[in-house]
């Protein structure tokens, strides 16, 4: 997993203890992914280790537009002629990517694509892959640690070429995946061993595979930064399974050979593919939001933007410092673009019978202004008689405003003794419906009648649209400027 320091992708590895250490220095404006240092060696007492270029191992490759795919100039700390070379931009943004841990000995996949993608939303940019190759493809626990080495090569490679062109911390960004911010050797670790709040100005991290007990998670599960986000709870990521991910690699052809660590890193790599998205669909900005847990977030609970309690994922980010890490939750798709709408649905069931059913299939159609989704499913953990769900829907489509809503509980595929015996069959009045994405709230009505029914195996249950709209239009605006306007960020936290 990772995480960032001003707003990127999680699941990186930079040395977050490394721009601890810079304590006459102002915090770094960057983004860091992933963060390592197993070691227990002390930290240096003095700033002069910060000059000492000699041992220096990583390579810092200048990447182009053009070749994405290749290392064609290398900055080399101490020697000032290699930025002319190299062509840097001093007064540009500069990106500065660090890949994880590796068992081919080579870059993986996704880092042409983050550079292109880079690129392509910031044509002016200089684009720094730092290659540890040698150190990544060791046996885990030694590339582990090795981590904090190559943590202090960045931090000498970045204190040096700030100061040779007098870059702007503002304008300095770091990205890091898969070692720290990773689960193994580092989720008990404490701040002076992974990647913190205190290493940058602002610190996010994107948490996409932490799965399993804290110690065997691959990716690490408490929050880092100063926001930590958890698509999809943070665990298995949708897509993933190995149905899915055999398929692709088959299309690959011959290259999808050298893929088959997908097989192993989906979720876990999911970060990186999130951060890109974030680059290149603009216009379809996943939206992430505050919550205490995963189980309140599934049931919908927590879809409120008030006082900074959503922002959006990735490259654009909302800098919200805060005294403790925001944990953040969202659902995404299982391809790009991977925004989804957030909808909170809750209700009260009525019954003359008092009944209980766990895990109940059930499917809800949406229909709004601009389109509408059909059969979305889902299912209910709970079902009691007199009781009041709330329960978390999303959607890849923009339905607009929602009018109509169509509820049906479906039939177990196995029969169960209340299918003979007593009533499956509740009454709902009333639906009320939150769109994270808009903020919205609607109250929706039986379309016939003061009852809707809700029957195991049965028709749908209609509901309407009611005119008790919640919202009031300064609202609604207030929203819309918050989220696409000036005013997001604004607010204080």
């Amino acid at each position: 997993m990772g995480k960032e320091n001003i707003s990127f992708l999680s699941v990186w590895i930079i040395l977050g203890q490394i721009f601890a250490t810079f304590s006459s220095e102002p915090e770094l404006t960057t983004t860091e992914f992933v963060n390592s240092t197993v070691t227990d060696a002390p930290l240096p007492t003095t700033t002069e280790w910060i000059t000492d270029f000699t041992d220096i191992v990583t390579k810092f490759s200048l990447r182009t537009q053009d070749i994405p795919d290749e290392d064609m100039c290398y900055i080399v700390p101490g020697r000032p002629e290699t930025i002319k070379e190299c062509e840097f931009n001093p007064e540009t943004q500069t990106f500065i990517m660090i890949h994880g841990w590796t068992v081919t000995g080579m870059f993986e996949s996704w880092v042409p694509k983050l550079v292109s993608a880079l690129y392509e939303r910031e044509p002016s940019a200089n684009v720094i892959v730092v290659d540890w190759l040698t150190r990544a493809n060791q046996h885990y626990p030694t590339s582990a640690a090795y981590t904090k080495l190559v943590g202090r090569d960045v931090a000498k490679f970045v204190s040096w070429i700030q100061k040779e062109v007098q870059l702007p911390w503002e304008r300095l960004h770091l990205l890091g995946y898969s070692l720290d911010p990773a689960g193994p050797t580092f989720e008990h670790a404490d701040n002076q061993n992974i990647l913190s709040k205190g290493d940058a100005q602002f610190v996010d991290v994107l948490h996409t595979n932490t799965r399993g007990s804290p110690d065997r998670s691959i990716g690490i599960q408490r929050p880092v930064g100063h926001i930590d986000i958890y698509p999809n709870g943070g665990t298995f990521q949708p897509g993933c399974d190995i149905q899915n991910t055999l398929m692709g690699i088959a299309l690959s052809g011959i290259k999808g050979l050298q893929n088959m660590d997908q097989l192993v890193k989906c979720s876990h790599e999911r970060s990186i593919h999130l951060f890109i998205d974030s680059l290149l669909n603009t216009q379809q900005q996943s939206m992430a939001y505050r919550c205490n847990s995963r189980e309140a977030f599934n049931k919908g609970m927590c879809l409120s933007c008030r006082k900074n309690r959503c922002n959006k994922l990735g490259y654009n980010i909302n800098k919200v410092r805060m005294t403790r890490s925001v944990k953040m939750y969202l659902k995404t798709r299982d391809m790009s673009p991977y925004k989804v709408f957030h909808y909170q649905v809750k209700m009260h069931l009525f019954g003359k019978d008092i009944m209980s059913f766990n895990e109940q299939p059930m499917k809800i159609s949406l229909f709004g202004t601009h389109g509408e989704k059909e059969d979305i499913p889902f299912v209910l953990p709970v079902l009691d008689s007199n009781t009041t769900l709330s329960f978390l829907i999303t959607t890849d489509v923009d339905i607009g405003d929602l009018m109509i809503v169509k509820l049906r509980w479906e039939k177990e595929s196995m029969i169960s003794w209340s299918d003979w015996w007593g009533s499956s069959k509740f009454h709902i009045r009333k639906m009320r419906i939150k769109a994270g994405e808009t903020q919205s709230k609607v109250i929706f009505s039986s379309k016939d009648g003061e009852f809707a029914f809700l029957v195991r195996g049965g028709e749908a249950g209609v509901f309407v649209k009611s005119s008790e709209d919640n919202m009031s239009r300064k609202e609604k605006l207030m929203h819309k400027l918050k989220t696409q306007g000036s005013l997001f960020g604004q607010i204080d936290a």
